[in-house]
């Protein structure tokens, strides 16, 4: 079978014609990228892809649909196409009671937003002496605390990031104290890393330092046997250091230990 290539003067091209070709190219690529801007622009702009419908989704108990919209609308830039979700989001997420939205784009003008909100567990105040509250999440957040229907929640104050470990402590020694007739209304974290409790009776726990697990061994190994001395002496309890290695110790309303004077004991009255 005979073959054919093709020779050098075959395939030479004049070097003004190879220029010509390359600049013809060049320019219709240029010429397909400004169309194809102009287009987006046009996209990004045009007034037939505004978004006509805010469609909410999910928890509304703490704000109404007018409030979110008022609160979070007048912060949305952007059409269907040109829309930044990321802002978008942190627009609804400003809302108090927010904790977390959701955002998804429906053709052709329809933005779904789905809103998870805050669920209050405890009071929290920080070191700047300002209050606000904790989610179930272990989470600080802003919100105007006289919302709160729950007059009881438990005070937590401690360190800028304390507030989940804190609620993951409580969590698990409520159901200790509670086995007790106790109940933990605050709990503190000092800037030394030292845990105590206030209980509902008054008294203070001083847990110490040390793991959750540590934590929660000390105090389960006080509730075992503090009946016991607050029965044997018939006084309520008023305060209790449980940062012993071998046991804790406690102080009882109305028991002193202070010693009297020699003088005054050995003075009688005539």
């Amino acid at each position: 079978m005979a073959s054919y290539s093709p020779t050098a003067a075959d395939t030479a091209m004049p070097f003004d014609i190879r220029l010509m070709n390359g600049v013809a190219s060049t320019l219709y690529v240029l010429v397909a990228v400004a169309l194809g801007a102009a287009v987006l622009l046009w996209l990004t702009r045009s007034p037939g892809l505004s978004f006509r419908v805010i469609q909410l989704e999910g928890e509304l108990q703490r704000n109404s649909v007018a409030t979110i919209r008022a609160n979070a609308t007048p912060r949305l830039a952007g059409n269907f196409i040109s829309i930044d979700l990321d802002k978008a989001r942190a627009a609804f997420e400003s809302v108090p009671w927010v904790r977390q939205a959701t955002l998804r784009r429906i053709w052709p003008d329809r933005l779904a937003v789905r809103l998870d909100e805050h669920h209050p567990v405890a009071l929290w105040l920080g070191e700047d002496g300002n209050e606000r509250l904790v989610n179930d999440f272990g989470e600080v957040f802003e919100a105007n605390v006289g919302d709160v229907e729950d007059e009881n929640l438990p005070q937590f104050s401690g360190p800028e990031g304390s507030s989940a470990p804190m609620l993951a402590l409580y969590r698990r020694l409520s159901p200790l104290l509670a086995a007790q007739r106790m109940e933990p209304v605050a709990m503190q974290l000092s800037g030394r890393g030292s845990w105590s409790v206030e209980l509902d009776t008054g008294a203070t726990l001083v847990l110490g330092r040390g793991t959750e697990d540590e934590l929660v061994a000390r105090s389960e190994r006080f509730l075992r046997t503090v009946s016991q001395v607050t029965g044997r002496f018939q006084r309520d309890l008023e305060y209790a250091d449980l940062r012993h290695a071998d046991g804790y110790a406690v102080r009882l309303r109305g028991i002193t230990t202070t010693l009297v004077p020699a003088g005054a004991a050995a003075k009688k009255p005539r």
